[in-house]
């Protein structure tokens, strides 16, 4: 009661607050706040962002969260002083006395320091608030020119637009605004009048492209668009010296039937002499040479050339050997020799010797030949050959008291004479976890070390010619990587090995794809003894079962491993089986299985294919989607060579390589990521993700780090990472895994004040068994009807926007759990104490 009676409290403190702030209170006699725009066109009211984003004058941002109409930063604005010198002068500089009563306290100096702090504050209220929309006639008159010409550069040239000033109560009106478009102009005849013979012929020949088309509605933008699509069609057909300067549009209006035809006049090249001046009709140039300088610095600027090669066309120019294999050379080039010249090919060029990280960003030159030609010079400045890189950290967690780890790396280029780099990485690092007051431990007791190799060759590594599947416009890189780690009383302790070949390529701006042709990873488990020490609440459970049957004391507890593993085998033998109740068995059965499982080695070889496509224009889109899929299959190839080679299967009925039973799975991964901007640092994002692993052939379950996994900052916000789920289980285990998963979120995030945004969200999801060995209902996808199993979560976040990396906090509350039983899902942990705060680096998703 004492709670329900706080929140009663708090509640009546704030609604007493927000009726309290005057949103008029630095609004003169005279003046009016703008408190809504109101659109009208044709005569039906409506609501439209891009017309209303034309008006100069907006109401008061308010947040935008459902059933709340506060503005916000104009209160925040209002709570500052106007006049705030000439009070803090009143109070304290005008009154000599009170300056030196005060002074007997505070130093002259620190009184001072408090009376700024105060001035300082009133500031910083002003700057993250917002002033008052006072309405401005002059502004409201420059509204109506601009919408009247936005209707009219986009084919209602009749449109006329008007206002009206609302007084709706004391200081506050509003502002309709009356828009009559009139009726739109078609395009009815598209001519055009070209001068020079070759432009008038590549003109014709993509005449169809064209997107001034008969019957369309007339829009500025899209003439504009075409004179970017005439000018990019004759830079990329030979015409060298063409340019926007060249192209014109003459529209005439057709008097009484609301058509317009649009004539285009591309003009003859212009030709400045002196003081003089001539036209003569553009001609279409070829590139003749193209010739590739590989030592262009600043520091080589007086040495000879003394290597020339010529390959495949290229002329290739070095100071001293020459340091690069021809072909890894014109490979990135994009300008042809004895070609016409395509202006695009020049970007083309640029990026993808940067994407070498062998050179810097090229410079790339034409020169006009006297015979219609140009020659093409492309000057490379090489990077150096190594360089070395070091990095050191102290780091702390849940497992280390104190740690620290020293990462060093070595970058090689040119590796092989072919534009290929070569990383080679490491890491140490050593963590105490022990108590360090205790002479017999040694201080640091955790170590981990590792290795990593990278090759990255910048094509296609392939026996086979693939140019006409995968061109070099879709700049393919292919990458090898080797790495190892080992760590030491860390958990189960590990040894693993990972190695990877895979290709990647861009068949446009929006996609890429990457391709393994084989991916392995083994994982060996070093002290597996030690897994009820790792997993306690496994530990306690087990414990607890074992003193109800009687196998250990009530006082006793299971010894580690050799109690706690004796009992499991116990069980699994029936020893138990008219002891124990069943929920007991079904728990000691579920605990074995888990200790397997987690405890076993794995060797996975696998071959995924991964695709995206993301439509974000640069990092400030704030309307786009992006589309994931991923498949993955394992352990075929394992599988045929057993078979092939006839091997043996262990007692479980596994084929194994290495003493390892390998895995052998399909797993497919599908998420959708969609934004739209709702206005100015307004946006609503949602999230779906579906996923699924299914075991056959010489597996009967899915890796545990192959697995999924629910909750976290980055998932179900209410949940911590690992702890929702399987299914409605109701389960203490450390790490919840399973090998199904579905999420879906949606969450808006609205800009509270300066780099201060807030947000509010909604996540819902769950992970179960499928087509595996588990046999716990709770935890298995039985169809539609698991559906009601999904967790839902709620909540809101504030993220800080430092610009290079958003800070962010976020508080999630269950809203709907599926642990408990049916009709008792809802609300029963919607409360602070019960709530998870999730801390992450940007957002999450």
């Amino acid at each position: 009661m004492k709670h329900f009676n706080n929140k009663i409290l708090v509640l009546v403190a704030l609604t007493i607050l927000l009726c309290g702030c005057n949103s008029v209170k630095r609004v003169a006699d005279n003046q009016y706040l703008l408190t809504k725009n109101h659109i009208t066109i044709n005569d039906k009211k409506v609501t439209n962002d891009t017309i209303s984003n034309l008006l100069y004058q907006q109401p008061n941002t308010r947040l935008p969260i459902p059933f709340t109409t506060i503005p916000l930063r104009l209160y925040i604005y209002n709570t500052a002083r106007p006049n705030i010198d000439s009070i803090l002068n009143a109070k304290y500089y005008s009154q000599p006395d009170k300056m030196a009563r005060q002074s007997r306290f505070l130093s002259r100096k620190q009184l001072e320091k408090k009376i700024q702090a105060k001035a300082n504050f009133n500031k910083w209220l002003k700057s993250i608030g917002e002033a008052p929309v006072i309405i401005d006639t002059a502004l409201t008159k420059k509204s109506i020119t601009r919408l009247e010409n936005y209707y009219k550069v986009n084919g209602w040239f009749n449109a006329e637009a008007d206002y009206k000033i609302n007084v709706v109560e004391d200081k506050k009106a509003t502002i309709d605004y009356f828009i009559n478009t009139g009726k739109p102009y078609i395009l009815d005849t598209i001519s055009s009048k070209i001068s020079s013979p070759m432009v008038e012929d590549i003109y014709n020949q993509h005449k169809e492209e064209s997107l001034l088309k008969s019957g369309k509605q007339y829009r500025i933008n899209n003439v504009y668009g075409e004179e970017d699509r005439i000018v990019e069609l004759m830079r990329n057909n030979g015409v060298y010296h063409f340019s926007q300067d060249y192209v014109r549009f003459v529209g005439d209006s057709i008097l009484g039937n609301n058509k317009i035809n649009i004539e285009t006049i591309i003009d003859d090249r212009l030709i400045r002499e002196d003081e003089t001046s001539r036209r003569e009709p553009f001609k279409v140039f070829k590139v003749k040479d193209v010739n590739i300088y590989t030592n262009s610095s600043f520091k080589d600027r007086n040495q000879t050339i003394n290597d020339t090669t010529v390959y495949d066309g290229y002329n290739i120019y070095s100071i001293g050997k020459l340091k690069y294999k021809p072909r890894a050379l014109t490979n990135a080039v994009f300008i042809t020799p004895n070609t016409i010249f395509k202006d695009k090919n020049r970007p083309l060029t640029s990026r993808k010797i940067s994407d070498l990280r062998t050179f810097k960003y090229p410079n790339i030159d034409y020169v006009e030949n006297p015979d219609t030609t140009l020659t093409a010079n492309i000057f490379l400045t090489p990077l150096k050959k190594f360089e070395l890189e070091f990095s050191a950290e102290a780091l702390q967690s849940n497992i280390q008291t104190i740690g620290f780890s020293v990462n060093p790396s070595l970058l090689i280029r040119n590796v092989f004479n072919a534009a290929e780099t070569l990383e080679i990485s490491g890491f140490v690092s050593v963590g105490a976890s022990k108590d360090g007051n205790n002479s017999q431990d040694q201080f640091f007791d955790i170590n981990e070390t590792g290795a990593n190799l990278k090759l990255t060759i910048p094509r296609l590594f392939s026996p086979f010619n693939t140019e006409k599947i995968i061109p070099k416009s879709m700049f393919p890189t292919t990458r090898l990587t080797v790495a190892t780690s080992s760590q030491t009383n860390i958990g189960l302790d590990k040894q693993t090995f990972t190695g990877s070949f895979n290709y990647r390529w861009y068949p446009n701006n929006t996609v890429t794809n990457r391709f393994d042709l084989f991916n392995i990873q083994f994982v060996k488990n070093l002290n597996t003894a030690n897994y009820f020490n790792v997993y306690e609440n496994s530990y306690d459970s087990l414990n607890g079962i074992a003193q109800s049957s009687g196998f250990i004391n009530a006082s006793e507890d299971l010894s580690i491993p050799t109690g706690a593993d004796t009992f499991l085998s116990l069980v699994q033998n029936g020893t138990y089986n008219s002891i124990l109740s069943e929920d007991d068995l079904d728990t000691a059965n579920a605990i074995n299985e888990r200790k397997q499982r987690l405890t076993e080695d794995n060797l996975i070889f696998s071959s995924n294919f991964n695709y995206v496509k993301d439509k974000r224009d640069n990092i400030t889109d704030e309307d786009f989607s992006i589309f994931r899929a991923r498949l993955e299959l394992a352990g075929n190839v394992f599988a045929a060579t057993s078979k092939i080679l006839g091997l043996e299967k262990n007692e479980n009925g596994k084929y194994e390589l290495f003493n390892v039973a390998f895995s052998q799975y399909v797993k497919t991964e599908l998420d959708y990521i969609k934004h739209w901007s709702l206005g100015y640092k307004n946006v609503l994002a949602i999230r779906t993700f579906f996923g699924i692993a299914i075991p056959y052939g010489n597996s009967t379950n899915i890796p545990f780090s192959k697995s999924f996994f629910a909750g976290g900052a980055n998932d179900n916000r209410a949940w911590t990472a690992y702890n929702l789920g399987p299914g409605r289980l109701e389960t203490s285990n450390e790490f919840n895994e399973a090998n199904l998963k579905i999420a879906l979120s949606a969450e808006q995030r609205f800009n509270l004040f300066g780099p201060l945004n807030g947000a509010i969200f909604v996540d819902a999801g769950n992970i179960w068994n499928v087509f595996d060995d588990i046999e716990q209902d709770e935890a298995t996808f039985s169809g539609f009807e698991s559906l009601k199993d999904i967790a839902v979560g709620s909540g809101f976040g504030l993220r800080y926007d430092f610009n290079f990396f958003v800070l962010r906090g976020d508080i999630g509350f269950k809203t709907y759990d599926p642990s408990y039983p049916m009709g008792n899902r809802w609300f029963n942990d919607y409360n602070f104490s019960n709530a998870v705060y999730n801390i992450g680096i940007n957002y999450p998703f």
